[in-house]
Formats: C-alpha cells, structure tokens, sequence
C-alpha cells in the first residue's frame, strides 16, 4: 500500500514548483512580445526575428505544460482527499508505487497509460 502522507507532500511541493514557475514564464513572453514590437516583423529577414519568435514558442509551450500539469496535480490531490488515489480511474486497480513515485498525479495504471489514456 503506497505511503500516501509521501505523495501528497511530493504533489505539494511540485504544485509550489509549477507555481513559482507560472510568473516566470508569464515575464519571458511578455519580455519577447515587447522585443518583437521594437524590431522588424519580418522574422524572416530579420536576425533578430528568428531568435524572438523562437523564444516566444518555447516560452508560449512551457507555459501551456506546466499549467496542464498544475491542473493534473491540482487533480491528484483531489484524488488523495476523496480517498481514489492510487487507483486507475479506468479498471479501477492500484496503481504500481514505481509508477506513482514517477508521475505522482497519474490517474492511469501503466497499462492504461501505455493504451493512450494516460497521454
């Protein structure tokens, strides 16, 4: 049986993570938005286009997947109050502890996420 009080303290601090990070990266675009507004627009000419819109890309995903992944940990720790963590939300067996101690927030047993689900 997986020592629960173990997970929610590594959900929590990695929620703290996700968190911090949020702001940061909120800065990185809007500092790469206004270094696009003062040079060419023609990113293709333009040596420095290239390098702003890149960083703007890059910045723009890791936002999307750190606030992704904060939902899909806020959503564990919901699991962890309502007494389903650890369990596959599909076949409703345990989740393997290795698989937990991985991807703490997973809802899925490995062979689910292996099927897709867990994507």
């Amino acid at each position: 049986m997986p020592d629960f009080e173990r997970f929610r303290l590594l959900l929590e601090e990695e929620r703290a993570r996700r968190v911090a990070l949020l702001p940061v990266l909120r800065a990185d675009i809007a500092a790469a938005n206004s270094a696009r507004q003062d040079s060419n627009v023609d990113d293709e000419h333009d040596p420095e286009g290239a390098t702003i819109a890149f960083e703007l890309s890059q910045a723009s995903a890791l936002l999307k997947q750190s606030s992704a992944g904060l939902d899909q940990i806020e959503a564990a720790l919901a699991r962890l109050a309502g007494g389903s963590y650890g369990t596959c939300a599909v076949c409703g067996e345990p989740i393997a502890e290795g698989r937990l101690e991985a991807r703490p927030w997973t809802p899925f047993c490995i062979l689910h996420a292996s099927s897709g689900r867990g994507r």
